[in-house]
């Protein structure tokens, strides 16, 4: 079995990283210290592609594999957390459910739109009594006359 690194993975890994270091690592401090989310950093992120590592390229993805998401997640873990999770949750949680389970409809309507990181897909977890047990949560959608009620 061959554990070395594809040559694509290894480009990818090693533009993350110099990513992380040229456009991340100069301001995290200041976004972790100011609270603030980092706009400019998602954009530049979806530009390079980054908001959609494993997912189909006909809707705007990289086609890529789980090791080269994993490889990028980690680079950036490396120089920002917050930063990381950002695209990580945006990717796994709240864009890959679209991707695995969306009908063709809501694949073509939504992710274009993630995988440029014009859109920012999230996945909503902490209430009262469930802290982060996302099976304990009670919240519940409905459809009710056209309209979702939450």
């Amino acid at each position: 079995m061959d554990f070395d690194l594809s040559d694509e993975q290894r480009l990818l890994r090693d533009t993350v990283r110099e990513f992380a270091r040229q456009e991340v690592a100069p301001v995290a401090e200041e976004l972790d210290r100011t609270k603030a989310f980092p706009y400019e950093i998602v954009r530049k992120m979806g530009e390079l592609g980054l908001m959609a590592i494993p997912f189909a390229e006909e809707y705007g993805g990289g086609g890529a594999d789980t090791l080269a998401y994993a490889l990028a997640v980690e680079e950036l873990a490396r120089v920002d957390s917050s930063v990381c999770i950002t695209m990580a949750a945006h990717t796994s949680l709240g864009t890959m459910p679209i991707h695995l389970w969306g009908t063709d409809e809501q694949k073509a309507e939504w992710l274009p739109e993630l995988a440029s990181g014009r859109k920012l897909a999230a996945f909503g977890l902490t209430e009262p009594e469930a802290g982060s047990d996302a099976g304990a949560t009670r919240t519940r959608a409905r459809a009710d006359d056209g309209e979702w009620v939450i």
